[in-house]
């Protein structure tokens, strides 16, 4: 996974050229370390706030075109996709220029501060036959799939409750000077940490293998604590869905270390129950256990099974991210079938943020704030 082979060039031509705004320490794993090994992309360009950290990022990992600004690698005409890994605050600004730059999208999650800016997104690309994608890579594994079909083959019944749990311990936790804390750039555990528990919450709820399904209520929600005003260390929600599902999610960026590392989905079901250690990075690590009968089985799942007779693409030394970008390029290919298990739709990213407003609502912290952006009318 950190040293994946290099592919060869595509034989169908001119690759697709990424650009990456910002220098961010996201980007080698969820982006320049994955298109290694995919023949149709080039990791082009790069641009940051400071000419000479985009200059250094470039240099170590050989991407061949720094620019001054964002915009200017907005306006180059050979960037084909932009990859967004900017801070929260900024995904709005930035992905509507780039929307309106022409470009295709490759958005890290949380897709914006607010659910209006969401959609506004959205509905731009779809106005102008883009791709824009919310980055839950963990969504393109074999692993959650796997747990989630597991869970519609109604082999252990009726699903009762779902608990998500999304936290790191002290010791490898986030100064307070963190961007992950900056209120006015979208910062708290729910954003952070909780966009995963939540939209794992809500695709393992649905009946339906390719989709996810929203909660009808916020039972509850409280923060654990502060770290600045409005800024939640951590959050604890419990969610109502439809079919009389109950859910439980925990995000805290800095538990006891006794505590250690958590990224636990967990499914209880009438006959039995499932739980997926390690949904977010399952290339490294994961088990799958089912209890059912009193019998409990272990499964690992790092390629992809056989659907209507075809294997799916993946090997497994892949990571989540590069399973993304494979399904990522053949959308953007116009190779898929726009019925995929891991895509998530518009109406998948909107109702996250949308539900993540409301879990902050409850708990009384309220909304991030929106951006001061105001887009040109087109």
């Amino acid at each position: 996974m950190l040293f994946p082979p290099v592919a060869r060039a595509h034989a169908s031509g001119t690759p697709l050229r990424f650009g990456i705004l910002g220098a961010a320490n996201i980007a080698p794993q969820a982006l320049i370390l994955p298109a290694k090994s995919h023949p149709e992309v080039v990791v082009y360009a790069v641009a940051a706030r400071n000419r000479a950290r985009a200059e250094a990022f470039a240099k170590k990992h050989e991407i061949p075109k720094v620019h001054a600004d964002y915009q200017a690698l907005l306006d180059d005409p050979d960037v084909d996709v932009v990859y967004n890994p900017l801070p929260n605050g900024l995904h709005y600004e930035w992905t509507m220029k780039a929307l309106i730059a022409g470009k295709h999208v490759l958005l890290e999650k949380p897709s914006a501060n607010t659910a209006e800016e969401t959609r506004a997104m959205f509905e731009l690309a779809e106005k102008k036959g883009l791709v824009l994608l919310e980055a839950f890579h963990y969504r393109f594994h074999p692993a959650i799939q796997r747990l989630k079909a597991i869970i519609v083959s109604n082999e252990l019944g009726k699903v009762k409750s779902i608990t998500t749990r999304m936290w790191a311990p002290t010791r490898l936790a986030f100064s307070e000077d963190d961007i992950r804390f900056d209120f006015a750039l979208g910062g708290g555990a729910l954003m952070d940490m909780g966009c995963y528990a939540l939209n794992s919450m809500r695709f393992l709820a649905s009946p339906f293998e390719n989709t996810a399904v929203s909660p009808t209520e916020v039972i509850a929600a409280s923060s654990i604590a502060l770290v600045k005003p409005q800024v939640d260390r951590g959050t604890t929600a419990t969610l109502a869905f439809p079919n009389d599902i109950v859910g439980t999610l925990t995000a805290d960026l800095n538990v006891p270390f006794r505590d250690g590392i958590s990224m636990t989905a967990s499914v209880v079901c009438e006959g039995g129950e499932a739980e997926l250690f390690n949904f977010v990075l399952p290339t490294v690590y994961h088990t799958i256990t089912v209890k059912k009968d009193g019998q409990v089985r272990k499964e690992k799942a790092y390629v992809p099974g056989y659907k209507d007779g075809v294997k799916g693409k993946g090997e497994d030394w892949w990571s989540t991210y590069r399973y993304q970008l494979e399904t990522f390029v053949d959308r953007l290919k116009g190779r898929d079938t726009g019925k995929e298990v891991a895509w998530v739709t518009m109406e998948d990213s909107i109702a996250n943020i949308e539900w993540i407003e409301k879990i902050y609502e409850k708990s009384g912290l309220g909304s991030r704030p929106k951006s001061t952006y105001v887009p040109p009318a087109l």
